[in-house]
């Protein structure tokens, strides 16, 4: 990493955390770029990633992406073109090479990622601080039910995913929501005090005002007035909105859609209840180590 760059801010969490808005309006403080879902730790180098990729090619459009807007300040299919072809000719690179050399190209400012893949194994998490043992870590929550409803309802939009996790038991969003929380709290916990910060995505949505100085004084970031208002407007990101059609993600669709910060709507988020009925297990309640995780991060 340049020696002038800040240590990297990676944010935690499962998918269907509110994490591509909460990371869109952080990178547009002057002193940070945030990137899209770059996927870098599921694999040591480029080479494993694109094994991976094969599998699931969405888990390359952000690095895709960042690669055509770095090299050449634009997103098209020329340009995507030429980013797969740099990373064809290296896949010897390690991930922290990688990250190192968006880092040449951004500057000095903080890069902010996340990639809710990154949670789902220990090994993952572990390569992450390996990687990056003093990088910042915010730990991002959601309640427990408005997350897997929102992960349901984001696989019945897409077809090829409603396959792919129907009927596993590993795929319940319930599941999926505390594993995650655990293995970052399990990765987490013997950082030194002030490393890793936890934040309700719920809270911080809908007081803006209180929690984006807050969590910019953390990072060692100016609170002034400019910077807090250029973080309401995270749609002037270049990857706040769809790509071309052979990179197009690289972050929530919904978010891609519509970037924009709506005050009045991010006011009248409300947690949900950890009582009651699951309405995609019918006649079943949350499992008690869930409620007790929850009760853990402040939910009801």
């Amino acid at each position: 990493m340049p020696e002038a760059a800040p240590q990297p801010l990676f944010i935690l969490c499962p998918s269907r955390s509110f994490s591509s808005v909460i990371c869109g309006m952080l990178g547009q403080h002057p002193q940070c770029y945030a990137l899209p879902e770059l996927n870098l730790f599921l694999a040591d180098d480029l080479g494993g990633l694109m094994r991976w990729s094969m599998i699931g090619p969405f888990l390359r459009e952000g690095l895709l992406r960042t690669l055509a807007q770095l090299h050449e300040a634009e997103q098209n299919e020329d340009s995507i073109a030429r980013a797969r072809e740099w990373i064809a000719e290296r896949t010897h690179w390690s991930v922290r090479q990688v990250f190192d050399y968006i880092q040449e190209r951004v500057g000095p400012r903080m890069l902010i990622e996340k990639s809710p893949t990154t949670t789902l194994r220990h090994d993952y998490l572990r390569r992450l601080l390996r990687t990056f043992p003093q990088a910042k870590i915010l730990h991002l929550v959601r309640h427990p039910r408005s997350t897997a409803e929102s992960i349901l309802n984001f696989r019945a939009a897409f077809d090829g995913l409603q396959r792919i996790t129907q009927g596993r038991p590993e795929s319940d969003p319930e599941r999926m929501w505390r594993v995650c929380h655990e293995s970052i709290i399990a990765v987490t916990n013997g950082l030194p005090l002030g490393q890793c910060m936890l934040l309700k995505g719920e809270a911080f949505l809908g007081e803006l005002d209180v929690y984006l100085p807050q969590v910019c004084e953390w990072l060692g970031l100016d609170t002034d007035a400019p910077a807090v208002e250029a973080m309401m407007h995270p749609e002037h990101s270049p990857y706040a909105k769809l790509g071309p059609p052979s990179a197009q993600y690289g972050n929530d669709p919904n978010f891609l859609s519509d970037p924009r910060i709506d005050r009045e709507r991010l006011r009248k988020i409300r947690e949900p209840s950890l009582v009651g009925e699951l309405s995609w297990r019918p006649g079943e309640t949350f499992d008690p180590r869930t409620r007790r995780l929850a009760k853990q991060f402040g939910y009801q």
